[in-house]
């Protein structure tokens, strides 16, 4: 993935757009040049956070909010039986072929579904909130998701090899 700062200027749906591609981009680059073991590293116990943790958590986020949500596909979790987003964090038995490609996947759906809607005034139900959600809330759901774990990642790629910035 190519990382491109968001347009200073820009109407609100391409804004949005590219900070959610700004930050799904910085999640893939604070995973770059890692192995599968170094990825697998979790922060501290107890956690097993992880940086293939949150690739495979993201992978989660999007296929909840973008097929599910917004597209309204009944779809399985790709980690859980129980709807358990907190299993996607177990990456122990994971490596990266399997993590990126699922949530490159993901992506590419919500990519589609996010273009494919008429405007950001598209709503779609939330069956946990029991409400209608707009699409300009989801995304900006996803950006406020990355953003949160990409500071994740920075402390994780800092504690395996000392790289840092963001």
């Amino acid at each position: 993935m190519e990382r491109i700062s968001p347009p200073l200027t820009g109407d609100e749906r391409e804004t949005l757009r590219a900070y959610l591609d700004y930050h799904r981009a910085t999640l893939a680059w604070k995973c770059e040049g890692l192995t599968d073991e170094q990825l697998r590293r979790a922060s501290m116990p107890p956690s097993t956070l992880s940086l293939l943790g949150l690739v495979r958590h993201m992978a989660e986020v999007e296929r909840h909010w973008f097929r599910r949500v917004v597209g309204g596909e009944e779809l399985p979790h790709l980690w859980s039986d129980s709807h358990d987003f907190q299993a996607a964090y177990d990456a122990s038995g994971s490596d990266r072929a399997e993590a990126f490609t699922a949530w490159q996947e993901e992506v590419a759906h919500a990519r589609r579904i996010e273009a494919a809607a008429a405007s950001l005034e598209v709503t779609a139900y939330v069956p946990r909130w029991e409400e209608e959600a707009s699409l300009r809330l989801v995304m900006l759901h996803l950006i406020h998701e990355y953003a949160r774990h990409n500071g994740h990642a920075d402390f994780l790629r800092e504690a395996i090899d000392g790289a840092t910035g963001a």
